[in-house]
């Protein structure tokens, strides 16, 4: 059993319980706001295939009553506080976050306390919950881009790690209430648990309140994050349709890598705004596509760039040769302006991150699953801002693109 302690790096108390939940605390005086994000080891990788969409399934059922509160008080009871929460599965984590007036914090937490610890998991409202995933899966598979980025994610990181959260018809259909207690029961407990607070609040005394309705939580152990195995491949799927959707992946770096943030430069002067080479190059100059984007997407141990783009069935395959063309020559004219309108973006969304205590929140949880600790947004500043073209140049020089996974949907397939 670790040994309570606690450390603080700039304005970040960092504070490891004893049943190995870890609490981040940044203090944000000048708002009237406070938020947390509670983080447990309760995602798609700890469902198995046949029990797809499990993990989200029981996200939902945890929510339908808690404590002392039926499904309807729990609803009142947070709106009474001015709550503004939200909820989801990712592949290594279910989260649960809220952001409130400050006042409301304390209420807030334990509330929460009693939705993870003590959920009622209604057996008379799982063939609601069930029939409620079965239509958000129906309206995604009617969605021709989430179709593409969907299969292009499970092409890149295989069927485990890359599978969406929703699951498939099938799978839902199988899934009984009792599924639901089991996993529960497994991955709904403190060990590897992050729960992040940001806004206007006293560290000291929060980390004394979080210990005092999480400290006596049971904790399992957690298993290392699994592998992933996916590989290069061209499907297509065909569709009677006046567009082409064209989705595709590569392998990269993940998020704490020593090169991530000279990769991560690289896929901004392609894809950050309306001056991107992407948009500029691809859509503007040639009219090729009414949409293309790509980004970075991190794992645990693993990460990808993932990129999309919408066009006719006519310029289909241009649109994608100029595309792969375009992120393949990418070190080959870089500009200065191009590396100083990224940075300037990058500052930007910090210094709007320091007037929001969700997204602060959310931030210190993601950087302390990825890669251990929180970064300080003045560290991170220094970070970027250090950044030269040769940095990104050479980073896109020594790691090609390679191992495209592709996915096109249309009534024509394209040469790959």
């Amino acid at each position: 059993m670790p040994i309570p302690a606690t450390s603080v790096a700039g304005d970040i108390t960092t504070h490891t319980m004893s049943n190995g939940m870890t609490v981040l605390v940044q203090p944000m005086p000048w708002l009237r706001t406070a938020a947390f994000t509670l983080s447990l080891r309760g995602g798609i990788e700890y469902e198995s295939s046949p029990a797809a969409g499990l993990a989200s399934m029981v996200c939902e059922m945890v929510q339908r009553g808690a404590g002392h509160y039926s499904s309807r008080d729990l609803v009142a009871v947070q709106d009474n506080l001015g709550m503004d929460r939200n909820s989801g599965v990712s592949t290594a984590t279910v989260s649960f976050g809220s952001a409130m007036p400050t006042e409301s914090f304390s209420e807030a937490l334990k509330l929460y306390s009693d939705i993870v610890r003590r959920p009622h998991l209604p057996a008379d409202q799982f063939d609601d919950a069930r029939m409620m995933m079965i239509q958000e899966l129906r309206a995604i598979e009617d969605e021709p881009t989430q179709r593409v980025m969907r299969r292009v994610r499970e092409l890149q990181y295989g069927s485990r790690l890359g599978r969406g959260n929703q699951g498939t018809c099938e799978s839902l259909s199988a899934l009984t209430s009792q599924d639901v207690q089991d996993f529960y029961q497994a991955n709904y407990h403190a060990g590897g648990s992050i729960l992040t607070v940001a806004g206007c609040v006293d560290p000291a005394a929060v980390v004394e309140q979080i210990e005092a309705v999480f400290g006596d939580w049971k904790s399992n152990p957690v298993p290392a994050a699994p592998t992933p195995d996916g590989h290069p491949a061209y499907e297509h799927l065909e569709a009677d349709s006046s567009q082409t959707h064209i989705a595709f992946a590569f392998p990269s770096i993940q998020y704490g890598h020593p090169d991530y943030f000279r990769m991560r430069a690289g896929v901004g002067i392609l894809s950050d705004g309306m001056s991107s080479r992407l948009f500029d190059r691809v859509r503007e100059k040639r009219g090729l596509c009414y949409t293309v984007s790509a980004s970075c997407h991190s794992l645990v141990n693993a990460g990808g760039i993932f990129g999309y783009a919408g066009t006719t069935p006519a310029r289909a395959q241009e649109t994608l040769d100029v595309t792969l063309g375009e992120i393949k020559n990418l070190p080959v004219d870089l500009e200065q302006s191009e590396l100083d309108r990224w940075k300037v973006r990058i500052e930007s969304g910090l210094i709007m991150e320091q007037e929001s205590s969700a997204s602060r929140a959310s931030s210190l949880a993601s950087d302390f699953l990825q890669i251990g600790r929180a970064l300080t947004t003045e560290e991170l500043s220094e970070i970027i801002q250090s950044l030269t073209l040769d940095d990104v140049k050479d980073y896109w020089e020594t790691h090609p693109p390679a191992d495209y996974r592709i996915v096109t949907l249309g009534p024509e397939k394209l040469s790959v």
